[in-house]
């Protein structure tokens, strides 16, 4: 694949072979970030699984960062209400279902009542493919609604791993403080660890590194404990 000078220029300020200290990665993401604009800072997790594993999750960072998801609820009476108190920026039933079916995706994330999913399920081949799909595995089919609607509003982002077994996910701004990116990282890898399947053997954490959106990736020093 062949890659920018301003790239390549960035590869020349660290070593890319050497692992670091997450602090000091998270540092060197920072100072070796070249885009005109304020770059994402991903972390990226290599983990130990079996084709018949998976790991996924949600976790909610103390540091905010981009917009503010537009969060829907599929919700009726009481828990709609409860929807709209919390600070859904959508909520609505067969009405909502409809205006998705005729083409709207303006919205960051569903969340929908167990009684709900009934009908939601007609969405499935709409929603299923964006990754909207309302899901209890990662708490969007709830009827804590008030709770979910807050912690979504708060930071809390959805995990899973890839075909090969990384999970991406992204931890802060390469406008942030180092050290605010630093602790996004460690609670989003303290989660990743807990989902760890009651069968995986070995390491389950092979590898961990950070890196902005148009920049090159540094290793991060890490010990499976």
């Amino acid at each position: 694949m062949k890659r920018g000078k301003k790239y390549l220029d960035a590869v020349k300020k660290y070593a890319p072979q050497e692992a670091y200290p997450i602090e000091k990665a998270a540092e060197i993401v920072k100072e070796i970030a070249f885009a005109n604009f304020d770059e994402t800072v991903e972390l990226s997790v290599k983990l130990n699984l079996k084709k018949s594993q998976t790991v996924r999750g949600t976790v909610t960072l103390p540091h905010r960062f981009g917009a503010e998801k537009r969060i829907l609820v599929f919700a009726r009476g009481d828990k709609a209400e409860e929807a709209k108190a919390a600070g859904a920026t959508y909520v609505g039933d067969a009405d909502l279902i409809q205006k998705i079916q005729g083409g709207w995706l303006d919205f960051d994330v569903a969340v929908a009542t167990p009684d709900m999913m009934k009908d939601v399920g007609k969405l499935g081949a709409i929603l299923g493919r964006r990754g909207l799909m309302p899901n209890p595995k990662v708490g969007t089919v709830t009827m804590d609604i008030k709770a979910t609607v807050e912690n979504l509003k708060q930071g809390q982002v959805e995990f899973r791993a890839d075909k090969t077994g990384v999970v991406h996910l992204a931890v802060g701004k390469v406008s942030m403080e180092p050290a605010q990116v630093v602790e996004n990282a460690n609670i989003a890898l303290a989660e990743i660890k807990h989902k760890k399947p009651a069968d995986a053997k070995g390491h389950f954490v092979l590898s961990v590194a950070l890196s902005s959106t148009m920049g090159p990736g540094v290793k991060v020093k890490w010990e499976d404990r």
